[in-house]
């Protein structure tokens, strides 16, 4: 664990190669990461939902509705990388998502919903792909390409890397 309260588990390292049985542990980590999502927020309060991790930091309530926000993007982007020849994604501006109407009024459970529901069709499409797959690309254009694979790596880490955040939260606040 991370001193940093912005990275918990530490800063995501893109690796320089994926093996196949990388590939099948990021996998299980994400088809886990709904579940644990929920665990890490089990019991918590109105007021808790609104507790920012760290000081100047997402709440609580922010970084829940970020995480299927974030994970959906990914997901559309494999889907255009299996389609397409490395397309160039869209990239948005996680910190203004955070801020609109819907991150306050929407209830935490209706994300990890949504979550669930994503994770079921994502790990159904990952673990569907071919060796070949996997090395397919799309470009950011503020990162350069990406590969699928490291993209994986990269979404594993997200997810733990968030739920984290409030694990690490819940222990400092004795929730």
């Amino acid at each position: 664990m991370s001193e940093d309260l912005r990275f918990p588990i530490g800063k995501f390292v893109w690796p320089e190669t994926v093996s196949a049985g990388e590939r099948v542990r990021h996998i299980e980590t994400i088809a886990a990461a709904s579940a644990r999502l929920r665990e890490a927020v089990a019991g918590l309060t109105e007021e808790q939902f609104e507790t920012p991790y760290r000081e100047g930091g997402w709440t609580v309530r922010q970084v829940v509705h970020h995480v299927p926000e974030s994970h959906m993007n990914s997901y559309i982007r494999f889907k255009l990388a299996l389609t397409e020849d490395t397309p160039v994604i869209k990239p948005y501006d996680e910190a203004a998502w955070g801020l609109l109407g819907d991150i306050a009024t929407t209830p935490p459970d209706v994300s990890l919903a949504l979550l669930d529901a994503l994770h079921i069709r994502w790990v159904a499409l990952l673990r569907s792909l071919k060796e070949a797959d996997w090395s397919r690309e799309f470009r950011h254009p503020e990162i350069g390409v990406i590969a699928l694979d490291k993209n994986l790596a990269l979404y594993a880490w997200h997810g733990n890397h968030h739920i984290a955040h409030i694990t690490r939260l819940r222990k400092s606040q004795g929730w």
